[in-house]
């Protein structure tokens, strides 16, 4: 229990935010997709409008003729211009809210979501979820959202009281065209409330995600661990890395033609083929043990060795494998020249 009530502090890291949206634990706001069915149906109705000029108007205007018609047929005419009126509205909405669910997933999509979860069910969980503060959160949220909108409402329609009375005398066309504009008025009025709604639930969504996603220290750590390598582990790997790289340099010191030493400090091992075009090349080099080790495996391979502390410590510079630079021909030349003459080899 101790370890369930650690505190987490530390913010998500990228691989735990992005292994929480695998698992489809992602921040998602109802309010958006709300806002977007609304933002989506009116601007459809505004491409009607500004397309088919005084269509949707004169669709409005026939369907108040038919209601006043006490017959199925005046009422299945009415439904009908009706529906063929808000039709692009309702595509428009539903168009924007799906857009507005694939962006807020990130294009996410889970098969394993559409499985049966008997865990969803358990009625113990049920009961854990009725005494959490979650739906407080939830009402208060929803009874916040219902009286924003409905003080909307009453903004909208508090300036039409006064002009109920006198209603029934308008002209039809004045009638139509009043409900039409204090129609649009109102959505768009419920628009821009729904955006400030979604705009905080959204916010608080997020906070609340962040919060649920927060990792402990020692979580952080642990994930260090797991994408960096052990430490300890990796030491190890380098370790024996150089181990092999040191028994590889010291094999190659049995290849070495002369090995130029400080003679104490430093020891450096040279390969050289007469005839080559190329320069001598550095095989093995060390300082203190590893030159006594060197100068070992000379002596145990009757490698001839020189002393030449100059050259020893500018040879110890050069990396390994490689030829020696243009500027120690010269010193190089004699030391193996030297060499030859003690193997009594003839020097052209």
């Amino acid at each position: 229990m101790a370890e369930d009530s650690e505190d987490k502090t530390e913010t998500a890291s990228a691989h735990h935010l992005e292994q929480a949206r695998q698992e489809g634990n992602i921040a998602i706001s109802r309010e958006l997709p709300l806002l977007a069915g609304l933002a989506g149906g009116c601007a459809a109705l505004a491409v009607q409008r500004a397309t088919a000029g005084q269509a949707p108007l004169l669709w409005f205007s026939s369907m108040l003729r038919h209601t006043t018609l006490g017959s199925d047929t005046g009422l299945a005419a009415a439904a009908g211009m009706f529906l063929h009126g808000a039709l692009p509205a309702a595509l428009g909405a539903t168009a924007a809210v799906l857009l507005a669910g694939v962006l807020q997933t990130g294009f996410l999509l889970r098969i394993a979501a559409l499985q049966p979860d008997f865990a969803r069910v358990s009625p113990l969980r049920g009961v854990k979820r009725l005494f959490s503060v979650e739906p407080v959160v939830q009402a208060g949220k929803a009874a916040i959202k219902l009286g924003v909108l409905s003080i909307v409402i009453w903004l909208a329609l508090r300036r039409l009281l006064p002009m109920l009375g006198g209603v029934t005398r308008w002209p039809e066309d004045v009638l139509r065209d009043q409900m039409a504009a204090e129609a649009w008025r109102l959505v768009w009025l419920l628009c821009g409330a729904q955006a400030v709604i979604a705009m905080a639930d959204y916010t608080w969504v997020r906070v609340q995600h962040a919060r649920k996603l927060r990792m402990s220290k020692q979580e952080v750590r642990d994930e260090h661990k797991q994408a960096e390598g052990n430490p300890q582990m990796k030491q190890r790997i380098r370790q024996l890395a150089r181990t092999r790289a040191k028994r590889r340099m010291m094999a190659a010191v049995r290849r070495a033609a002369v090995v130029v030493t400080n003679p104490e400090h430093y020891a450096v091992a040279l390969t050289y083929e007469r005839g080559s075009r190329a320069a001598p090349r550095v095989v093995a080099k060390g300082a203190d043990e590893v030159a006594a080790r060197i100068r070992e495996e000379a002596r145990l391979y009757y490698i001839p060795m020189v002393a030449n502390p100059p050259l020893a410590r500018a040879l110890y510079r050069v990396e390994l494998d490689t030829e020696i630079p243009v500027e120690h021909f010269k010193a190089v030349a004699e030391v193996v020249a030297y060499v030859w003459r003690l193997r009594g080899r003839p020097v052209r």
